[in-house]
């Protein structure tokens, strides 16, 4: 019975209303991967100009600064560092949305069983991606709360 379970799972077939749900969510993700890398170049060149603009600005408050004993150096810098890294976090994701969505379109226009399973691996990627930084940021979310109860306590 256990060998005939496995044999119609792996024959499972897609019907016509969902080959036409799987076409518009391809679509949808498609939209949403572009969207986002465009997003992400402008928040990079943001970062870029950004930068520049703190580091122009701190260089004529350097001496008031430095009278205070703040260091001002490497803050444009650091900056922009900050803006490239969050870009390339959020870059896998949406390059994994954008192979899920090119592999089910070529997927469901050529009827391959093959494609549909590589198209079904880029969004596993992808949710697997955004769960392990979903993880990564709730314990950073809770270490601030809890060094922050801390600190509270303290004082």
């Amino acid at each position: 019975m256990d060998q005939n379970q496995n044999s119609s799972l792996f024959e499972l077939g897609v019907s016509s209303d969902a080959k036409s749900h799987l076409g518009e969510a391809a679509k949808w993700a498609k939209f949403l991967a572009i969207c986002g890398m465009i997003t992400l170049v402008i928040m990079v060149i943001f970062g870029i100009i950004a930068s520049l603009a703190i580091s122009k600005a701190s260089s004529e408050f350097d001496d008031m600064y430095r009278q205070q004993g703040i260091s001002t150096t490497g803050l444009g810098a650091g900056m922009m560092i900050v803006y490239i890294l969050i870009a390339l976090l959020y870059f896998f994701p949406l390059l994994f949305t954008l192979q899920f969505a090119n592999k089910m379109k070529l997927a469901l226009t050529s009827g391959d069983d093959l494609m549909l399973s590589e198209s079904f691996r880029s969004l596993k990627k992808t949710f697997r991606y955004l769960g392990v930084l979903t993880i990564i940021g709730l314990a950073f979310f809770i270490l601030a709360l809890v060094s922050g109860g801390l600190t509270a306590l303290q004082g």
